[in-house]
């Protein structure tokens, strides 16, 4: 069998695309899902229409899969691991060892994030422990927020913290180096500079952050938190072994019109792709992305 489109990631960006192509009538598509990803970690979207109390990731990959179905999407739980061109045709290949074929292929991988092991983070981390300040940077206003990071680049987020709270406290938990004009650049601002390591967050039931315990002992107290260690994870790996073109940070730059690629065929949506790393964008880019497949296949289908 060779499908219409293999969607490659269950996530905002690839249920979105499954749904848009579902409603095109004719198209057979197939959604290859690990069954996580950065959508499965943020429990309090508060940033998309419709959902002031917030949303979870995990409730948004759930009812948007159950949408897609009814559309006649196929879901499969798996790992893409290799991915190959036949003609032009794309042949994707799972762990198990199973091999799809495809006209078209949407890559909607994302990005995962780097955090070491700390007693008590995952635990509130997407409750009130954040990732990314332009999606919930409003949830720190005034308020003690703590960020827990790595380096310069932990640096760089207590600046945009700091536009949002004056009670921030960056802890270098990695001990990297920071040049010494940053860090009198953050106490200029009022963001506390602490080079340690953090041994424990502790949170409450509910899942909010109360304090931070460093090696030594010390206790900082804490209302909200963010993390910044740099290093995140792009998933580009398939897009690569496709021929697509990948930036120095490993992200993907696509046509800003179709969502395509350099390589005919193959798009990308979502956080693997250049400055997308919101889930509304995420779910406009999987719209655009299916749109165009649509038209790519119309073609294929009349010639």
């Amino acid at each position: 069998m060779v499908y219409d489109c293999i969607i490659i990631g269950g996530g905002i960006a690839g249920t979105q695309a499954a749904i848009q192509l579902g409603r095109y009538s004719g198209h057979n598509v197939l959604v290859i899902d690990s069954g996580h990803g950065r959508s499965s970690v943020c429990h309090t979207y508060h940033n998309i229409i419709g959902w002031p109390e917030g949303v979870t990731g995990e409730h948004l990959r759930k009812v948007g899969r159950e949408q897609a179905q009814g559309l006649g999407i196929e879901f499969l739980e798996g790992t893409v691991t290799e991915a190959a061109r036949d003609g032009e045709r794309f042949v994707l290949t799972t762990g198990d060892g199973n091999r799809f074929t495809a006209h078209t292929v949407l890559i909607a991988t994302g990005m995962l994030d780097r955090y070491p092991e700390i007693q008590g983070l995952r635990h509130a981390l997407g409750y009130s422990i954040y990732i990314c300040p332009d999606c919930d940077g409003y949830e720190i206003v005034d308020r003690k927020t703590v960020l827990i990071g790595s380096g310069e680049h932990g640096s760089g987020m207590a600046v945009l913290l700091a536009e949002r709270t004056p009670h921030v406290t960056y802890i270098n938990h990695e001990q990297k180096p920071i040049e010494q004009r940053l860090i009198d650049h953050l106490q200029k601002i009022g963001v506390t500079y602490i080079e340690q390591p953090v041994a424990e967050v502790r949170s409450d039931d509910q899942r909010d952050i109360q304090s931070v315990v460093l090696q030594d002992g010390t206790v900082i107290e804490a209302e909200r938190g963010f993390i910044a260690f740099g290093g995140n994870h792009v998933r580009t790996e398939l897009a690569e072994q496709l021929g697509v073109t990948l930036e120095s940070n490993r992200h993907i730059k696509t046509d800003s019109r179709t969502k395509m690629t350099d390589v005919e065929g193959v798009w990308v949506a979502g956080d693997i792709g250049l400055h997308s790393e919101l889930s509304t964008i995420a779910m406009g880019e999987g719209t655009q992305a299916a749109i165009w497949i649509h038209k790519k296949l119309r073609k294929i289908h009349k010639s």
